[in-house]
């Protein structure tokens, strides 16, 4: 990379940076609106039938919160983030292996809550999974964010694991942790997407 005598390499270098550090940003916003998404509309399948009045509405709700955070993740006139990211070496394979094991503990939970019979805990053991891959993410990111997101949907996962034990219903308890999980992903995606 050649500089005029205006431009150094450092200037060169924090432009990248900046780059790299508004596209994580916005990627972010993306993938925790998103999974918000799936999170909602999970939660809304425990509320009712899909024609009655309250899963509609969460639908509704969940569609319009993922459009406004993507909306604001993804504007023109957004502020260049605080601070710039500083990541760890070999930061994407460290994403990918946290990534990978974090979908085969998900098909874990899956095959073993349905194998014993118990598929009521397979929110709340995804609540578990997701939350906890956080904890490396925020690392490897470098983003301070994710840990108290990883904290918050540890804390839904243990919550419905609780209210299954009290013997509140799978419907119910589904409810509860998609919603949870979804509030909680929205929440991170909006940080991101505002303070960076």
């Amino acid at each position: 990379m050649t500089s005029t005598p205006f431009t150094t390499q450092a200037d060169s270098d924090d432009a990248e940076c900046l780059a790299l550090t508004r596209s994580l940003r916005r990627r972010g916003t993306l993938v925790l609106s998103v999974f918000a998404l799936v999170w909602a509309f999970a939660g809304a399948s425990g509320t009712g039938s899909a024609t009655d009045a309250v899963p509609v509405a969460i639908e509704v709700a969940a569609a319009l919160l993922t459009a406004a955070a993507l909306c604001a993740g993804y504007r023109r006139n957004a502020a260049p983030s605080p601070r710039t990211v500083s990541l760890p070496r070999n930061w994407a394979r460290g994403v990918g292996i946290v990534n990978g094991v974090e979908l085969v503990a998900v098909f874990a939970v899956i095959a073993v809550s349905n194998a014993t019979g118990h598929p009521a805990f397979i929110p709340v053991g995804i609540a578990l999974v997701v939350g906890l891959h956080f904890f490396p993410l925020s690392r490897l990111y470098d983003q301070w964010q994710y840990r108290w997101t990883a904290g918050l949907m540890t804390v839904v996962g243990v919550v419905g694991l609780v209210l299954l034990a009290a013997g509140l219903s799978g419907e119910s308890v589904r409810a509860v942790v998609g919603v949870g999980c979804a509030v909680v992903l929205w929440a991170s995606a909006y940080h991101l997407a505002v303070r960076g």
